[in-house]
């Protein structure tokens, strides 16, 4: 049997009532059984980082806020990570580009995938978060998942995801095969 690869499941809202409870109740059992894969979720709400106020950029020097280096610790242990992103303003949450900022070397040559909620998918977010993950080093996914129009408009007037057919699933089944296939060759990269 192949190695476990540890995989984060970032939640990336922290606000009150977000919709990305649901959409980790739904994606969470689907990333959980893929074989081979250990998941922890990563709630940046739970993170609970201050925001970057670091005398220099965690690239230059470690970190002095004991919640940025305990969340630096989860980074690096993990061999992957699936972002689920709403889209604020066009863009990624203030959280999630926050926690970005408070950590280098546990992005670094790992890769990363988007499940995106909002009207049109959060691929404007997913758009900004690919270029920000590149600047890390990272490797971002071409599989994705991407929840808007109608499907979100359905999930928001009470529907559930087992009523939307099984499209979603089969992009979330795209998204985890291309983050195992890229964790792995990582892996085997760095090893080497």
């Amino acid at each position: 049997m192949s190695e476990t690869l540890k995989i984060g499941l970032i939640v990336s809202s922290t606000r009150q009532g977000r919709f990305a409870d649901k959409v980790l109740a739904w994606f969470e059992p689907i990333a959980a059984a893929q074989p081979g894969w250990e998941i922890e979720v990563l709630d940046l709400r739970e993170a609970a980082l201050p925001f970057f106020d670091e005398p220099v950029p965690p690239a230059a020097k470690p970190v002095t806020a004991p919640a940025a280096q305990a969340w630096g610790e989860k980074l690096e242990a993990m061999d992957g990570f699936i972002v689920l992103t709403a889209e604020y303003n066009h863009s990624i949450t203030a959280v999630l580009k926050n926690a970005f900022d408070y950590a280098f070397e546990g992005w670094k040559r790992k890769p990363i995938g988007t499940v995106g909620y909002g009207g049109v998918g959060a691929a404007r977010a997913v758009e900004h978060l690919r270029m920000i993950a590149i600047n890390f080093g990272m490797v971002p996914v071409a599989g994705g998942v991407n929840i808007g129009g109608g499907d979100f408009g359905a999930l928001m007037g009470g529907k559930s995801f087992a009523d939307l057919g099984p499209h979603l699933e089969k992009s979330a089944e795209g998204l985890i095969a291309d983050i195992d296939w890229w964790a792995r060759a990582i892996k085997a990269a760095k090893a080497a």
